[in-house]
């Protein structure tokens, strides 16, 4: 995920410590907050969010005090309609957390290993300009070190489906999942597999593509089985081709033109969303997916060995504070507090969910605009770290 001025969508959390890191992540140590039961000092973060330019906030964070529901600013510029604390929103890469999750589970269950190559599950579909299935694995599309270029740094791509008038005509295409490798494979690879760590969405496409060839089902299928009927997330859902945004929900905002028209703000909630199949395109709350990574940290979804294989982690190069695992990501905070987390964008959308190693303090909330990320990092740092004064 980012910000409008700086795509394709990986890594809010990484833009937003650019400018901040002198003032929150390496700031004085404070008293961690991971047992208070109020939640003051957040809410003023999100509140000074709002003040700042998103359009609107909606969050939830549960700790051993309970359950925090907070909402701000509007969900609709048009009307004034306040922003809800129930609202359903576009999750982006957290979609990636699901789909790793469905795959260490197969491995858990001897229907594939994370060593196998792609080439195994998916022959003939990782080839041309250099790239090669055979040399890359499982494991390396899930911790992205697979250096495949990502399809939504494609200038043309990325012109078309994300900016401007050309978002506004084909905001209604369907992509199949082929159509998206295909932008991807047309670039050399990045480096050697295995060589470091790099986002990309591609590795998202063929994992849950390898999802559907070890299930003989769809993706949706799978992740509704094994992760969504189970934990009762009535709330989270695939949309397949479908447009809108299940109620309750808000209005998703972007600034399309920024370069041209700075100040011009367009209603985006309308996407099909076959354009973030498999790397982007769940659609959830911030209640389910606290429950849904209080779940899987608390070992509810993966055994430990699996779980054990998620949470290894890999340098990002370009954020050093933070390191990749299998789905998730860890971040060490300056007050010492070490979280995981995932963010994710999709035009319209920022969200982020971090939590405590053992899933007992966790916040999640989603921007319904995309063009700030510069608030993030102070209502994690609010939660996280703030003194309590509640």
């Amino acid at each position: 995920m980012t910000t409008r001025n700086s795509r394709p969508r990986a890594g809010v959390v990484a833009l937003a410590a650019v400018a901040l890191t002198a003032t929150v992540l390496t700031g004085p140590a404070r008293a961690s907050a991971d047992t208070a039961t109020g939640h003051q000092a957040t809410q003023d973060a999100i509140d000074a969010a709002v003040a700042a330019g998103v359009p609107g906030v909606t969050a939830e964070a549960r700790d051993a005090g309970g359950v925090w529901k907070s909402a701000s600013g509007v969900g609709d510029r048009e009307t004034g309609a306040p922003r809800g604390k129930n609202d359903r929103f576009r999750t982006g890469s957290i979609t990636n957390t699901f789909v790793a999750t469905v795959l260490l589970q197969m491995e858990a269950e001897n229907k594939l290993s994370l060593d196998d190559t792609v080439e195994h599950w998916l022959p003939g579909v990782v080839t041309g300009n250099g790239n090669d299935g055979s040399k890359i694995t499982v494991r390396q599309l899930l911790n992205h070190t697979s250096g495949l270029f990502d399809y939504l740094a494609d200038v043309t791509y990325y012109e078309t489906y994300t900016m401007g008038d050309s978002f506004l005509q084909h905001r209604y295409d369907t992509l199949t999942p082929g159509q998206r490798l295909q932008v991807a494979f047309s670039h050399a690879p990045q480096f050697e597999p295995g060589a470091r760590h790099s986002f990309s969405h591609t590795n998202d496409i063929l994992a849950a593509l390898i999802v559907e060839k070890v299930g003989g089902t769809s993706y949706e299928k799978e992740v509704r089985k094994r992760i969504i009927k189970p934990l009762g997330l009535d709330a989270t859902s695939n949309p397949g081709t479908g447009t809108g945004l299940p109620r309750p929900s808000s209005r998703g905002y972007s600034k399309l033109f920024y370069a041209s028209q700075p100040d011009r703000i367009d209603d985006v909630t309308e996407l099909n969303g076959s354009q973030g199949w498999g790397d982007g395109d769940i659609i959830s709350s911030a209640g389910d997916l606290n429950r849904f990574y209080k779940a899987l940290m608390g070992g509810k979804l993966l055994p430990a060995e699996q779980l054990a294989e998620m949470k290894t982690t890999v340098v990002n190069p370009d954020f050093p504070i933070s390191s990749y695992g299998l789905g998730i990501e860890r971040l060490t905070m300056g007050c010492g507090t070490t979280l995981w987390y995932h963010d994710g964008g999709m035009v319209g959308s920022l969200a982020l969910a971090a939590f405590t190693e053992d899933g007992r303090h966790e916040l999640t909330f989603d921007y319904n605009g995309d063009w700030d990320a510069s608030g993030i990092l102070p209502i994690l740092n609010a939660e996280f770290c703030a003194p309590t004064s509640r």
